[in-house]
């Protein structure tokens, strides 16, 4: 009977262990960031020292220059399932496991001839800052995934400007 405890026991204990242990690599897989923490994200694009172009999501503005390069203003904000819709690319695609600065050695930040993005994740607890530039060349693994964080931001903000010109 002594033996049959004692393997009962270490199953329990394995299971326990296996459990707490997915947990955890779950929660370091998807960088623990979650779609409910959220509290905002400020995304900037542009060449040179200044970004006219931007989004932030927790005041809802949103300047960009047209095709006659004037300067067009709107608000709407993201719903829910846009920001759910954003953390599951985010994490489906670990998007969120790349350098703060994705930019080539030597680089000139004001460059007028290179597109730049700037982006912001805020949440409760952290916030990521990322720069990325679009001449990036050296890790095509990490430009890759600058690219497809950048893309998926933009089309949220799309469907979401979208969704509020169709008013």
């Amino acid at each position: 009977m002594k033996i049959a405890t004692r393997k009962t026991v270490s199953i329990i204990a394995v299971l326990f262990i296996l459990v707490v242990g997915s947990f955890y690599i779950m929660k370091v897989r998807s960088g623990g960031k979650q779609a409910a923490s959220f509290v905002s994200i400020t995304y900037k694009w542009g060449v040179g020292d200044t970004l006219q172009n931007s989004y932030d999501s927790k005041s809802g503005n949103y300047q960009f220059l047209d095709h006659r390069d004037q300067l067009v203003k709107e608000n709407f904000k993201l719903r829910t399932n846009n920001v759910i819709f954003l953390h599951s690319k985010i994490n489906e695609k670990d998007l969120l496991n790349i350098p703060d600065t994705i930019a080539n050695a030597g680089v000139n930040f004001k460059d007028p001839k290179v597109l730049r993005y700037e982006l912001k994740l805020v949440y409760e607890d952290t916030s990521r800052n990322i720069i990325y530039f679009t001449n990036y060349d050296q890790d095509p693994v990490i430009a890759t995934k600058a690219r497809l964080l950048q893309q998926t931001i933009q089309q949220v903000i799309s469907e979401a400007e979208e969704r509020f010109s169709g008013k």
